[in-house]
């Protein structure tokens, strides 16, 4: 599994001022510190796995700035389908969480199965850690990994989501962790004298163009501006599928090997 930790949550997440830019950083930190190990029990452990849960993650705590709805929850007071049943219940389980646990029955829920004493202090839900334990639950009880490995962002929102609110802010956000897991990949291949460069999302300049005619030259789909975007990613991965190599859309020694 790549070495994901804070930096990488920063990375993705918007740029905050004063007290939110506080608060955010308090959050990313904590988190940051028990990430690896929970994002592996739950087989987060794909660079595709990992940029979708980043993305949906990041928006759903408007930007890592909260673990905790912003509205009281009363809303939610009398609410039978979250097993609101009890008087209280609509602000004593409002949302909270890296993805917002709301209401009785799946705190409960939720509760049973990661053995937190969630309904006797609901407020733990909105420590860093345990968002991060509840945001992980929820995407093995969806099986949302099997979408992203299929990178289709619009089935992970719809598990999350429930519709499609936000739908922008999440591409945005997956392009964001994208490029920066790309990064964390290619920092592990070899590099020095004699060595091409190794490319991934992102990058641009000459060598980025080399690829893109080298791709060209074999058929491959792709705009030759200089830019490693979403399409030249797609033709890299395409060509490291057609001659057995890891498709993994980092161009590195070996797929450089092979290309030219």
């Amino acid at each position: 599994m790549l070495p994901v930790n804070a930096d990488l949550l920063g990375e993705v997440a918007p740029r905050q001022s004063g007290v939110r830019a506080q608060h955010q950083t308090w959050i990313i930190q904590e988190v940051g510190k028990s990430l690896v190990e929970t994002l592996e029990r739950y087989e987060i452990n794909t660079p595709l796995r990992l940029a979708h849960f980043l993305a949906q993650t990041c928006h759903e705590s408007d930007g890592y700035c909260t673990t905790e709805e912003y509205a009281s929850g009363a809303a939610y007071e009398g609410r039978r389908d979250l097993g609101n049943t009890e008087p209280g219940d609509g602000r004593r389980f409002k949302g909270r969480g890296l993805i917002q646990l709301t209401g009785r029955a799946n705190y409960t829920a939720a509760a049973g199965r990661l053995g937190i004493k969630l309904i006797d202090n609901p407020d733990l839900a909105a420590v860093p850690a345990t968002s991060l334990l509840i945001a992980c639950d929820f995407w093995r009880e969806k099986n949302i990994n099997a979408p992203c490995d299929r990178d289709d962002v619009i089935i992970v929102t719809r598990l999350v989501n429930g519709g499609l609110n936000g739908l922008d802010s999440r591409r945005g956000y997956l392009a964001k962790a994208k490029e920066a897991l790309a990064r964390l990949q290619a920092g592990q291949l070899p590099a020095g004298p004699g060595i091409p460069p190794t490319l991934h999302r992102g990058m641009q300049g000459e060598d980025v163009v080399r690829l893109q005619r080298a791709l060209s030259d074999r058929n491959f789909s792709v705009t030759i501006d200089g830019s490693f975007g979403p399409g030249t990613e797609t033709a890299v991965r395409n060509f490291q599928a057609s001659i057995g190599l890891t498709v993994d859309g980092i161009v590195g020694p070996g797929t450089w090997s092979k290309l030219v």
